[in-house]
């Protein structure tokens, strides 16, 4: 018996290993491609931030990332970065959930609404910027309707107003697609547990903080990191709005990673980079611990 056993066993681990070797093998060009264009590129360029040229450089150390602590532009891009994100991603998600609440039930021409939150998704981004660049320019539409009921124009993308025509933008082209997720999250709720509670006397905000947000929780944080991640990313449309040198209040840390780009500056392109890349693992490791408790505390 005890051999019969053994057999099985060595049979099992064989059928493990031939799994594994298949595995990888499917597995390969895929490690492949994130080996050469991701792992490879980021510890190449971990070592050029320690260089003093590119050329013939001599090792500094951190010398490079503690320039840029005391470098003035890149101060302004990183609190400008990161105040665009405390306003918008909380915003986003503010908007997402209600309208997510309002489409999940049953009103006129709901998916209609759904279709039309979803646009935004599949516009092409020279599309969007054409559109905005309309809607916002010193002559534009906005300005147009401002004068027409008596009010003074503004110059949009010259003040400091440009933080919220940003902010908003981002706002139109996120917020479908949080939407969607927060629509899945909302289904998957089971309608018992609201007509029991509407049995026990709740009423609708208590519903709404005892089981819709308690289920909603995972995919409320899942839309937390996506809308952080998505706000890095606007870089393309004030880009193609505002171009390289916009003003101050919308002077993101994509923006001075581009002129130190075209600059041939690799070493101070390199260290921004790393220190955004820093800070987005750390804050997103902090958020992953919080929702890991925050889900413990409600089982």
């Amino acid at each position: 018996m005890h051999l019969r056993i053994s057999g099985h066993k060595t049979k099992g681990v064989k059928s493990l290993n031939a799994e594994g070797k298949t595995a990888l093998l499917f597995l390969s060009p895929s490690l492949a491609g994130f080996l050469l264009f991701y792992l490879v590129p980021f510890f190449w360029g971990m070592y050029y931030s320690m260089l003093s040229s590119p050329v013939n450089g001599k090792f500094v150390g951190i010398s490079n990332y503690l320039d840029l602590l005391h470098n003035e532009y890149f101060l302004k891009a990183a609190l400008n970065t990161l105040l665009f994100t405390f306003l918008s991603v909380p915003l986003s998600l503010v908007i997402s959930i209600s309208l997510a609440l309002l489409l999940n039930k049953n009103i006129f021409g709901k998916e209609k609404l759904r279709t039309l939150f979803v646009t935004p998704l599949v516009v092409p981004v020279a599309s969007v910027v054409l559109v905005w660049q309309v809607l916002f320019d010193s002559h534009g539409s906005v300005n147009y309707l401002m004068n027409q009921v008596g009010l003074q124009p503004v110059d949009w993308m010259n003040s400091n107003w440009a933080r919220l025509v940003l902010i908003i933008m981002y706002l139109w082209k996120t917020t479908g697609y949080n939407i969607v997720l927060f629509l899945a999250g909302l289904q998957n709720i089971p309608s018992q547990y609201y007509e029991a509670a509407e049995i026990d006397g709740a009423g609708t905000f208590k519903k709404f903080t005892s089981i819709t947000l308690v289920y909603l929780t995972p995919t409320a944080f899942f839309v937390f990191i996506m809308s952080i991640i998505n706000s890095f990313k606007v870089f393309r449309e004030t880009y193609l709005i505002a171009g390289a040198y916009p003003h101050d209040s919308i002077y993101m840390l994509q923006h001075y990673m581009n002129n130190m780009f075209t600059s041939l500056d690799y070493q101070k392109l390199t260290s921004a980079a790393f220190i955004m890349a820093a800070f987005i693992f750390v804050l997103v490791f902090a958020l992953f611990r919080i929702e890991r408790k925050i889900s413990s505390t409600l089982v």
